[in-house]
């Protein structure tokens, strides 16, 4: 059992405060990998998840890249940090959250996408400025700030 569920045995639906990482892993052309969730059903998001005990920010968002792709980053570098009231959630089971998460990107990483099943339904790389319609709101304004930093530094 990871820590959020020890957490939610303790307090119920309170609202708690979750760390996360999400990593954009951007081929040679500039396009992202994206994964089409198991949750929320279907939807495309960035690979990434919420931190263990123990672990930096860095580290979790290399675990779960290789939890949800089986590739492995070499180089991590911070897009920015997002929470906020529009980083608040609450799900069908009532459980609410408020979260914090660390947004890196990266062209330096190793092996094939293959997805993991319990995770996603499949795995695609998509051009920054062509992304699918139906992504998760979050991840979509993360890629969109990374493609407005390749502006200013091109």
């Amino acid at each position: 059992m990871g820590y959020v569920e020890e957490l939610r045995k303790l307090v119920g639906h309170r609202p708690l405060i979750l760390f996360g990482a999400v990593v954009l892993l951007l081929d040679e052309k500039e396009h992202v990998l994206l994964q089409q969730r198991t949750e929320p059903r279907g939807r495309w998001g960035l690979p990434g998840g919420l931190m263990e005990l123990g672990e930096s920010p860095e580290d979790t968002a290399r675990r779960e890249v290789f939890e949800e792709t089986g590739m492995q980053v070499q180089q991590l570098q911070l897009l920015d940090v997002y929470s906020g009231p529009n980083y608040f959630v609450k799900l069908a089971n009532g459980d609410e959250f408020q979260t914090v998460t660390a947004a890196y990107y990266t062209h330096a990483y190793e092996g094939e996408p293959t997805v993991n099943r319990s995770e996603a339904y499949a795995l695609q790389f998509f051009d920054i400025h062509k992304l699918p319609e139906d992504m998760v709101g979050s991840h979509k304004r993360m890629v969109e700030a990374y493609a407005l930093l390749g502006r200013k530094n091109g």
